[in-house]
């Protein structure tokens, strides 16, 4: 096992077949993780890049199974914040510092790709990168948000088993799901995708094929969460997620890909009170406080019990892994190139 994990660490390849080897084997996940941190440091360093987070909707029209601001989930308080709304969390963002507002919602049509332009090109009169998370949209839908200055887009494929896809995403298509990600890579966004780990019939199998999906995207960001059961989904029966799985799958996606970003998702933090440390030290650079209103935090309720970020104990949790805060757009590799 370890000498997979040194193949991986130099020729940033495994077959699928090592790959479920390596998640199977639980003895060797120390020696992976410290290989993953390793590989982090050398392809993007020691910085730590932040990400504000501005959920500016809970309206979403689909279903999926896992997820509380569902669209048949009646038990939302629904919001959806005005234009100026948005500029004035963008705006505090950045007197706070970050280099990057990202700008996340359910998949809520009633923002037109001409109205978010608009917004972005607000965002974007600011030294400031900017990255979308609002989910399937049109070709063309997709030009006009990269016309208008957006950086990256974030869309995570959640599993590439098809008949699992399927079943936690009803009315939903996988393969649309696949062509908005190879559009946004063919527009020039930074495209991140990600999985969510310990969905109900998930197999050690289709967690390798997720991470050579990854490999085969070329993706420039990929987040990988544990599953957290929603008390009002269809879920709610079924167990959390296994933090260990997750941060292993993180950790063979670092190996693989050894220049992207991966973010240290809440979710980990969530279920352990360690589990952002432990993903930032195992592959992950990337952390994403959430600026929003604070009336609109606990509406935005994809899983519950989400913990937040206290700045100062995370400058001081940073400091103590040999970690600091970035002050650059932190785009691949770590790299500063021009905004668009």
């Amino acid at each position: 096992m370890q000498k997979l994990i040194d193949k991986a660490k130099i020729e940033h390849t495994l077959s699928k077949s090592e790959i479920v080897d390596i998640l199977k084997e639980d003895s060797i996940n120390q020696y992976l993780f410290k290989s993953a941190d390793e590989v982090r440091k050398n392809f993007t360093g020691n910085e730590v890049h932040l990400r504000a987070l501005i959920e500016f909707s809970n309206i979403c029209r689909c279903d999926c199974k896992y997820c509380g601001i569902r669209r048949d989930n009646p038990k939302v308080e629904r919001y959806r914040l005005e234009k100026d709304e948005i500029l004035k969390l963008a705006d505090f963002a950045v007197l706070s510092g970050y280099k990057t507002i990202v700008l996340q919602s359910g998949e809520d049509i009633f923002f037109t790709a001409e109205y978010l332009a608009e917004i972005i090109t607000a965002i974007k009169k600011y030294d400031v990168a900017v990255t979308l998370s609002i989910g399937e949209r049109s070709y063309e839908e997709y030009q006009v948000l990269k016309n208008a200055g957006a950086d990256r887009f974030l869309l995570r494929i959640e599993t590439t088993d098809e008949n699992l896809y399927k079943k936690m995403h009803p009315g939903m298509s996988f393969e649309n799901r696949k062509r908005c990600l190879y559009d946004l890579k063919s527009l020039g966004f930074e495209t991140g995708t990600g999985s969510l780990v310990g969905l109900p019939e998930q197999t050690i199998e289709s967690l390798a094929d997720d991470i050579l999906f990854y490999k085969e995207l070329n993706a420039d960001m990929v987040g990988i969460g544990p599953l957290i059961v929603h008390p009002e989904t269809p879920l709610k029966d079924e167990k959390n997620g296994d933090l260990i799985l997750a941060i292993k799958v993180l950790a063979l996606t670092r190996l693989l890909l050894p220049d992207i970003n991966i973010p240290a998702t809440t979710a980990m933090e969530t279920l352990h009170p360690q589990g952002r440390i432990m993903a930032l030290q195992a592959g992950a650079n990337v952390i994403m406080p959430n600026v929003t209103f604070e009336k609109c935090k606990k509406n935005y309720e994809i899983y519950p019990d989400k913990v937040s970020v206290d700045y100062s104990k995370l400058e001081t949790d940073l400091k103590q892994i040999g970690r600091t805060i970035s002050k650059k757009h932190g785009f691949r590799g770590n790299s500063d190139r021009p905004l668009t």
